[in-house]
């Protein structure tokens, strides 16, 4: 007899893991009946600011698999409709077709959870005015890009100054608008710390875009019209002919606390190294995975909520694995993440200061000024690195990147690094590839593990 699984939520976590599923199982051995509330599927959110930014032509390019393709694939995918409830003692969820308004209970032997997250939009007056935006799905992606098209201003304001604030803020400038970023925090790119952050400021207020930081705003101003025309912190006002939202995320998890599922302290779902959810509630039989659950840290022990696009489909591949009766783990993460601003390059892994001081940990920090290539190279750009090393052991705890072209993906190197819990010392030795045209003789990376060691030494590790 052949048993059903039920995804909730057809982006990447979700359809991954129903892809993956079908891959080991046939549609005689495995039903699958794949719930979104949207009309797409399988697309690239992290895709949007460079779409609305002119970088990416066409909707389309940012779509990996659409529904139809789902469905040639042996995959009951049904778009626009919604899950109301999920009740775990009787196996089964509620579900509302948003066409008809019907609604319907579907009984499951497997459950997979991956409803993402949620953009924050806190309640202030006027944020649901016309002319403001989030960017969270394909369908804000295009409202944004119809609002930029029928406006004859050409002033914007970017609230907040994370990753997609800071990619919409690039976004709107190749658009030809005026850019303010308001900030909350210290400096841009919080994910970093302030002194690599700074760099960030520098950078773009080199671009022309006004940054405005420790701002919080209090509300969004509107003209006769009903739309925006302002944003307004306690100090000062900034002219808007549209806003964009970039204040994060939190995981989109009220129908797994209405089943009563296990949520950790940022409010993502609790899973076990195979994706499947903790506790009795579950009974064994719900697996979740993409940005509506929590991960381990490798580094700090602790759990994270982090949203990212590379974990989501590792977890849809993992959960995939399982529920098809093969084997898959998820066993962690190092925190790393790269974005980009114009021309500037900006990446992280492992720990900040404030992560490290957090969890106990004592520590070396050292930062060094170098460039992608050789010196004497044309095109040679500068870039920062900054490194964090345990004193006494010397593991390396964290390494951030700011810089010009080639600078992002050099944090891959130390990524590796955290996860095989190596020292600095032990990185100085890495064997990486060098020519003048990809490198100086001694790699940035290796060039700040070097300072590093001495570093440690100097205090006794």
């Amino acid at each position: 007899m052949s048993e059903r699984l039920v995804v909730i939520g057809g982006d990447a976590a979700g359809m991954s893991a129903a892809s993956q599923a079908r891959r080991l199982k046939a549609p005689g051995e495995l039903e699958i009946v794949a719930f979104e509330r949207g009309s797409f599927t399988s697309f690239s959110a992290c895709g949007i600011p460079y779409w609305v930014g002119g970088e990416v032509s066409e909707r389309a390019e940012l779509i990996a698999r659409t529904p139809e393709e789902h469905r040639a694939r042996g995959i009951d995918l049904r778009t626009r409709t919604e899950v109301l409830e999920i009740d775990p003692a009787r196996r089964r969820v509620r579900s509302r077709d948003l066409a008809s308004g019907a609604e319907d209970w579907t009984a499951y032997d497997k459950l997979v959870i991956a409803t993402g997250a949620r953009p924050l939009r806190p309640p202030l007056p006027g944020i649901d005015a016309p002319g403001v935006h989030g960017v969270q799905t394909l369908g804000d992606g295009q409202a944004l890009l119809d609002r930029l098209a029928a406006t004859e201003g050409r002033r914007a304001v970017v609230i907040g100054a994370g990753y997609i604030g800071v990619e919409m803020a690039e976004a709107l400038l190749r658009r030809g608008y005026e850019v303010t970023v308001v900030n909350r925090g210290e400096q841009p790119m919080s994910t970093l710390d302030p002194d690599m952050g700074r760099l960030v400021h520098d950078a773009m207020s080199g671009m022309g875009i006004t940054m405005v930081n420790d701002a919080e705003v209090t509300k969004i101003l509107t003209g006769a019209d009903g739309a925006v025309r302002a944003v307004a912190t306690q100090d000062a006002e900034y002219p808007a002919d549209v806003v964009v939202l970039g204040l994060g995320v939190r995981p989109e998890t009220e129908l797994a606390r209405a089943a009563g599922l296990p949520l950790g302290e940022h409010g993502g779902l609790l899973t076990d190294l195979s994706m499947r959810v903790r506790g009795p509630v579950a009974d064994g039989a719900i697996w979740a995975g993409g940005d509506c659950v929590e991960v381990l840290d490798l580094i700090s022990g602790q759990q994270r909520h982090i949203a990212l696009g590379t974990h989501a489909n590792k977890h849809g591949q993992v959960i995939g694995s399982n529920v098809g009766d093969g084997y898959a783990t998820f066993p962690g993460v190092v925190g790393t993440a790269v974005s980009k601003v114009c021309d500037l390059e900006i990446a992280r892994t492992g720990l900040r200061e404030k992560d490290a001081r957090a969890v106990g940990l004592r520590y070396e920090t050292v930062t060094i000024e170098s460039t992608s290539r050789a010196g004497y190279y044309p095109g040679a750009a500068p870039m920062t690195v900054k490194m964090l090393a345990e004193r006494r052991t010397g593991r390396l705890l964290g390494t951030q990147i700011v810089g010009r072209e080639g600078a992002a993906k050099r944090v891959d190197v130390a990524a590796v690094a955290l996860t095989a819990r190596m020292t600095v010392e032990q990185m100085t030795a890495l064997d990486l590839g060098y020519a003048p045209p990809f490198s100086p003789v001694w790699d940035p990376v290796l060039v700040a593990a070097r300072k590093a060691v001495a570093a440690v030494r100097r205090t006794g590790g």
